[in-house]
């Protein structure tokens, strides 16, 4: 009899009268706004606006959520078009269903058209936002567990997971949570990466590489614990290929990377640095005049000392 477990709940969604409330839509909302916030205080620290990272925000979410459905419809395919399967659920995204490499790629592309607006260097940009996209990832694992999926094998240990649910072949009983093992995996990573940039001053895209190798060497071990059914290439998952082959882009990106471009850009946003120097302009100025008044006043005073002086 197992002493411990997570529960897991009894339904992924609740009815606002006709209105339905996914835990799995919160959970990708939620990691959404708190990536921009976090990205938004680094880019100003970097030396960037206020607001630009949820502008170009703005292009690289509906890319990255687009890129991670069609990665998961893609490598998951018999899921919506194998007989006894309806098609038409390959876009119901609120159901679940993302794979992060479809979604990093695409989420890519949206920012690199968001900062190619806007002047902006692109690898800048990237390790602003590092740090935020792996607490996303920590925050939306948590869909998963509304939605009863992506759970490892068979445990009795304390923290095990229970699986209520018998709907797509599952069989209940207690298993590895995978899902929390990688959000408290990414919540490291997320820790990893700003102690990094902070100690070694990373830039150039740097730290968003540092990001993507730490993610992928905590992927390929959670991926190899879980049971769902996946593709498999010389015995392994696809997923698990997946992140060894990124994982190396990544190191060589941080090799090549730190010999070619060593340091940190000196200005990520043009103009930003200008708009602050003509706003320490106008206080120098305004110093200035009142250091001129103070001279006059001075002078006033003299003439008032001497003229009285005369007069005595």
């Amino acid at each position: 009899m197992e002493l411990a477990f997570i529960p897991s709940p009894s339904r992924g969604v609740l009815y606002l009268g006709p209105i339905p409330l996914r835990g799995y839509a919160f959970c990708i909302i939620i990691g959404v706004f708190v990536a921009v916030w976090l990205g938004n205080k680094r880019w100003i620290a970097r030396g960037g606006r206020a607001g630009t990272v949820a502008d170009i925000a703005v292009w690289a979410v509906p890319f990255g959520l687009v890129g991670g459905r069609l990665y998961h419809v893609i490598t998951d395919y018999e899921l919506y078009f194998s007989e006894g399967r309806d098609w038409v659920d390959a876009f119901k995204i609120w159901e679940g269903g993302l794979g992060i490499w479809g979604a990093i790629a695409l989420g890519a592309l949206g920012a690199w058209i968001g900062c190619r607006r806007r002047g902006i260097p692109m690898p800048a940009y990237a390790d602003a936002v590092a740090p935020g996209i792996a607490l996303a990832q920590a925050i939306g694992r948590w869909g998963n567990w509304f939605n009863q999926e992506l759970y490892g094998k068979p445990t009795d240990l304390p923290w095990a997971l229970e699986i209520t649910s018998s709907a797509d072949g599952r069989v209940p009983g207690t298993y590895h949570p995978t899902f929390l093992y990688e959000s408290l995996w990414c919540i490291g990573v997320a820790v990893l990466v700003i102690w990094a940039d902070r100690r070694f001053r990373l830039g150039h895209g740097r730290a968003f590489a540092l990001y993507v190798a730490a993610y992928c060497a905590g992927r390929g071990w959670i991926e190899y614990m879980r049971v769902d059914d996946a593709h498999h290439i010389l015995g392994l998952r696809l997923n698990v290929w997946t992140a060894i082959f990124v994982f190396l882009l990544a190191v060589a990106y941080l090799v090549v990377s730190a010999k070619k471009s060593p340091g940190r850009e000196a200005v990520v946003e043009p103009g930003a640095e200008a708009s602050g120097g003509e706003a320490d302009g106008g206080e120098k100025a305004g110093e200035a005049d009142d250091a001129d008044k103070d001279d006059e006043a001075k002078g006033d005073e003299a003439k008032d000392g001497a003229g009285s002086a005369k007069k005595t």
